[in-house]
């Protein structure tokens, strides 16, 4: 039987999914945070860079912001897992320097780690983020699972497949300008021409530059932009068929389905999870 607990804290950039999975399959999505997830039972299999990857019980799974993947149990027993999502800005903040200037963020080159520190490390930060533990303790785990997870597992820049590396700037310049279109208007009925337009280049070379960029389809991505409105109104209070009205969605039922495909929770599951009588 497939079950999802959520929880997402009020003052921190930082939600967390304690879940089982045995049907389920995640569509080809990122999230704006950096995402750290430990498997507990089973194995997942997921594709992220252009690769087929695996992650079995005891593995860490580390992915960068904006990083694209999907996900689905590897075998028929289905996998349970925890994932911690952490906000760039906190993980800055936490890898500021004695002084408080920033040091830059980390990147991390391999999605999926064999570490006992690190996995150690993510228990105990989702034991802080699940009972009791105080203010204070919860940034002592969050800080702790950041430097862990920085110091063995990150690297100056992530490597790159040769099926995702670029041959030419002027497709990056067009991928960058097509983005920063969608980035602006993603509620927008933007057509393929108009956004090749804003581009300079033809509808099928923005097609490929984005893709070979970004790791999705321009649509995709402004899907995703959308699904990301949509929990932040929700996050923020908002009832869940407004959030989809507002966030672009044709209605409450369009918006469930992508949540839950993208994120694996309903956007219900994911509203309640913020109160603080939910258990996690």
């Amino acid at each position: 039987m497939e079950w999802v607990r959520y929880r997402r804290l009020p003052d921190r950039p930082v939600e967390a999914m304690h879940a089982h999975f045995e049907r389920h399959s995640f569509d080809m999505h990122s999230h704006e945070t950096y995402s750290f997830g430990l498997t507990e039972f089973g194995a997942q299999a997921f594709g992220c860079r252009g690769e087929a990857r695996t992650s079995s019980a005891g593995l860490v799974m580390a992915f960068n912001p904006d990083e694209p993947h999907d996900g689905r149990a590897a075998g028929a027993q289905g996998f349970t897992y925890r994932i911690v999502h952490i906000g760039p800005e906190l993980v800055a903040d936490l890898l500021s320097d004695k002084a408080g200037r920033a040091t830059g963020l980390p990147l991390f080159a391999d999605p999926v780690l064999h570490d006992p520190v690190l996995a150690a490390a993510l228990a105990r930060l989702h034991a802080s983020l699940g009972d009791e533990a105080s203010a204070l303790a919860r940034d002592e785990a969050l800080a702790a699972t950041v430097a862990a997870m920085v110091h063995r597992g990150a690297t100056a820049a992530p490597l790159e497949s040769s099926a995702t590396r670029l041959r030419h700037d002027g497709q990056a310049t067009a991928a960058d300008r097509a983005r920063a279109v969608l980035d602006e208007a993603y509620l927008d009925d933007i057509g393929a021409d108009e956004l090749a337009t804003a581009a300079g280049c033809s509808r099928f070379a923005l097609y490929r530059a984005f893709r070979a960029r970004y790791g999705l389809a321009p649509s995709d991505y402004q899907r995703l932009l959308r699904l990301r409105a949509a929990r932040r109104l929700i996050g923020a209070g908002h009832p869940v068929a407004e959030a989809a009205t507002r966030s672009g969605f044709a209605d409450q039922a369009h918006l469930t389905r992508w949540f839950r495909r993208c994120y694996g929770l309903t956007p219900g599951a994911y509203q309640r999870a913020g109160r603080p009588d939910v258990g996690f």
